[in-house]
Protein backbone atom coordinates (compact mmCIF):
# COMPACT_ATOMS: atom_id res chain seq x y z
CA UNK A 1 0.00 0.00 0.00
CA UNK A 2 1.02 3.37 -0.83
CA UNK A 3 0.12 6.01 2.18
CA UNK A 4 -0.14 9.71 0.68
CA UNK A 5 0.12 12.53 3.66
CA UNK A 6 -2.72 15.27 3.02
CA UNK A 7 -2.45 18.79 4.02
CA UNK A 8 -3.83 18.19 6.84
CA UNK A 9 -1.88 16.05 9.79
CA UNK A 10 -2.46 12.62 10.04
CA UNK A 11 -4.81 12.24 6.85
CA UNK A 12 -3.27 9.74 4.40
CA UNK A 13 -4.60 8.93 0.94
CA UNK A 14 -4.08 5.54 0.36
CA UNK A 15 -3.52 3.60 -2.85
CA UNK A 16 -3.49 0.05 -2.63
CA UNK A 17 -1.07 -2.27 -4.47
CA UNK A 18 -3.45 -4.12 -7.07
CA UNK A 19 -2.30 -7.08 -9.41
CA UNK A 20 -4.65 -7.77 -12.27
CA UNK A 21 -5.03 -10.77 -14.18
CA UNK A 22 -7.30 -12.17 -16.96
CA UNK A 23 -9.24 -13.31 -13.92
CA UNK A 24 -10.06 -9.84 -12.26
CA UNK A 25 -7.80 -8.59 -9.88
CA UNK A 26 -6.77 -9.00 -5.99
CA UNK A 27 -5.37 -6.49 -3.54
CA UNK A 28 -4.56 -6.24 0.34
CA UNK A 29 -7.46 -4.01 1.42
CA UNK A 30 -6.38 -3.85 4.91
CA UNK A 31 -3.08 -5.09 7.17
CA UNK A 32 -3.42 -3.82 10.84
CA UNK A 33 0.67 -3.79 10.85
CA UNK A 34 1.26 -1.68 7.29
CA UNK A 35 -1.11 0.29 8.44
CA UNK A 36 0.20 1.44 11.65
CA UNK A 37 3.80 2.20 10.20
CA UNK A 38 2.13 3.97 7.24
CA UNK A 39 -0.12 6.52 9.06
CA UNK A 40 2.50 6.10 11.86
CA UNK A 41 -0.26 5.88 14.69
CA UNK A 42 -1.32 3.04 16.78
CA UNK A 43 -5.02 2.08 15.45
CA UNK A 44 -6.89 -0.49 16.09
CA UNK A 45 -10.46 -0.74 14.75
CA UNK A 46 -13.18 -2.36 16.26
CA UNK A 47 -16.17 -1.39 14.01
CA UNK A 48 -17.08 -1.86 10.32
CA UNK A 49 -19.96 0.29 9.08
CA UNK A 50 -21.67 0.33 5.63
CA UNK A 51 -24.06 2.39 4.16
CA UNK A 52 -25.96 2.84 0.50
CA UNK A 53 -27.40 5.80 -1.05
CA UNK A 54 -28.54 7.12 -4.63
CA UNK A 55 -26.81 9.86 -6.29
CA UNK A 56 -27.06 13.53 -4.44
CA UNK A 57 -27.08 11.60 -1.07
CA UNK A 58 -25.16 13.97 1.30
CA UNK A 59 -24.26 12.18 4.81
CA UNK A 60 -22.23 14.72 7.35
CA UNK A 61 -20.56 16.18 8.61
CA UNK A 62 -20.19 13.93 11.59
CA UNK A 63 -17.80 13.94 14.50
CA UNK A 64 -17.67 11.97 17.87
CA UNK A 65 -16.33 14.28 20.85
CA UNK A 66 -13.99 13.53 23.70
CA UNK A 67 -13.68 9.94 24.42
CA UNK A 68 -15.65 8.78 22.36
CA UNK A 69 -13.68 10.58 19.19
CA UNK A 70 -13.58 7.95 16.40
CA UNK A 71 -10.71 7.24 12.99
CA UNK A 72 -11.85 6.17 10.39
CA UNK A 73 -10.97 4.65 7.68
CA UNK A 74 -13.09 4.84 4.66
CA UNK A 75 -13.61 3.35 1.18
CA UNK A 76 -16.35 2.72 -1.85
CA UNK A 77 -16.81 -1.07 -2.59
CA UNK A 78 -19.27 0.68 -5.79
CA UNK A 79 -19.74 4.00 -7.51
CA UNK A 80 -17.97 6.98 -6.79
CA UNK A 81 -18.37 9.67 -3.87
CA UNK A 82 -16.49 13.06 -2.78
CA UNK A 83 -15.33 12.38 0.44
CA UNK A 84 -14.26 15.66 2.85
CA UNK A 85 -12.28 15.61 5.78
CA UNK A 86 -12.45 18.65 7.88
CA UNK A 87 -9.82 19.54 10.98
CA UNK A 88 -11.67 20.43 14.09
CA UNK A 89 -9.13 20.37 16.60
CA UNK A 90 -8.82 23.33 18.14
CA UNK A 91 -4.62 23.26 19.20
CA UNK A 92 -3.78 22.19 15.06
CA UNK A 93 -2.61 25.03 12.59
CA UNK A 94 -4.34 23.58 10.05
CA UNK A 95 -8.06 23.83 12.14
CA UNK A 96 -11.45 24.38 10.14
CA UNK A 97 -9.37 23.67 6.99
CA UNK A 98 -10.29 20.48 4.90
CA UNK A 99 -9.27 18.19 2.07
CA UNK A 100 -11.48 16.47 -0.30
CA UNK A 101 -10.88 13.00 -2.33
CA UNK A 102 -12.63 10.80 -4.76
CA UNK A 103 -13.19 7.74 -3.63
CA UNK A 104 -14.41 5.39 -5.88
CA UNK A 105 -14.69 1.34 -6.82
CA UNK A 106 -12.42 1.88 -9.92
CA UNK A 107 -9.69 3.77 -8.44
CA UNK A 108 -9.86 1.83 -5.02
CA UNK A 109 -8.76 4.84 -2.94
CA UNK A 110 -8.84 4.74 0.43
CA UNK A 111 -9.09 7.81 3.10
CA UNK A 112 -7.55 7.56 6.60
CA UNK A 113 -9.11 10.69 8.91
CA UNK A 114 -8.24 10.25 12.09
CA UNK A 115 -9.16 11.64 15.45
CA UNK A 116 -10.68 15.20 15.65
CA UNK A 117 -11.95 15.62 12.36
CA UNK A 118 -15.53 16.37 11.21
CA UNK A 119 -16.43 13.42 7.99
CA UNK A 120 -19.33 13.50 5.73
CA UNK A 121 -19.53 12.29 2.05
CA UNK A 122 -21.46 12.75 -0.73
CA UNK A 123 -22.67 10.41 -3.61
CA UNK A 124 -21.61 11.47 -7.42
CA UNK A 125 -22.36 8.37 -9.06
CA UNK A 126 -26.58 6.53 -9.53
CA UNK A 127 -25.69 4.84 -5.96
CA UNK A 128 -22.37 3.86 -4.18
CA UNK A 129 -22.00 1.60 -1.19
CA UNK A 130 -19.89 3.17 0.97
CA UNK A 131 -17.82 0.79 3.48
CA UNK A 132 -15.48 2.18 7.03
CA UNK A 133 -13.72 1.01 9.26
CA UNK A 134 -13.95 3.05 13.24
CA UNK A 135 -11.42 2.60 15.94
CA UNK A 136 -14.28 3.73 18.61
CA UNK A 137 -17.44 2.38 19.02
CA UNK A 138 -20.56 4.66 18.10
CA UNK A 139 -22.19 6.61 21.42
CA UNK A 140 -25.14 9.07 20.71
CA UNK A 141 -24.31 11.48 23.77
CA UNK A 142 -20.99 12.39 21.89
CA UNK A 143 -22.73 13.17 18.60
CA UNK A 144 -21.25 16.63 17.01
CA UNK A 145 -21.70 17.86 13.50
CA UNK A 146 -21.01 20.87 11.38
CA UNK A 147 -23.56 21.94 8.17
CA UNK A 148 -22.42 20.88 4.98
CA UNK A 149 -22.63 24.78 3.52
CA UNK A 150 -20.81 26.40 6.87
CA UNK A 151 -19.44 29.68 4.58
CA UNK A 152 -16.01 29.48 6.33
CA UNK A 153 -15.23 26.13 5.76
CA UNK A 154 -16.29 26.85 2.00
CA UNK A 155 -16.91 23.23 0.81
CA UNK A 156 -17.12 22.50 -2.53
CA UNK A 157 -19.25 19.49 -2.96
CA UNK A 158 -19.44 19.30 -6.82
CA UNK A 159 -22.62 19.31 -7.13
CA UNK A 160 -25.54 21.65 -7.46
CA UNK A 161 -27.05 21.89 -3.79
CA UNK A 162 -30.77 21.90 -4.85
CA UNK A 163 -29.91 18.37 -6.15
CA UNK A 164 -28.75 17.39 -2.43
CA UNK A 165 -30.74 14.90 -0.38
CA UNK A 166 -29.62 15.19 2.82
CA UNK A 167 -31.10 14.23 6.28
CA UNK A 168 -33.52 16.75 8.26
CA UNK A 169 -30.95 16.02 10.86
CA UNK A 170 -28.02 17.06 9.26
CA UNK A 171 -29.65 20.30 7.45
CA UNK A 172 -29.84 21.66 11.11
CA UNK A 173 -26.55 20.91 11.99
CA UNK A 174 -24.31 24.30 13.28
CA UNK A 175 -21.57 25.79 11.84
CA UNK A 176 -18.04 25.36 12.54
CA UNK A 177 -17.92 28.45 14.76
CA UNK A 178 -21.15 26.81 16.83
CA UNK A 179 -20.13 23.35 16.79
CA UNK A 180 -19.69 21.12 20.24
CA UNK A 181 -16.09 21.00 20.43
CA UNK A 182 -14.26 17.76 19.75
CA UNK A 183 -12.24 17.76 22.73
Amino acid sequence: MNFIPTTLSGCFIIEPKIISDERGYFMESFNEKAFQIGVNQDVHFVQDNQSFSSKGVLRGLHYQTGNHAQAKLVRVLSGEVLDVAVDIRPESETFGQHVSILLSAENQKQFFVPRGFAHGFLVLSETATFFYKCDNFYNKESEGGIIYNDATLNIDWQFRSQNLIISEKDTYLPTLENAKKAW
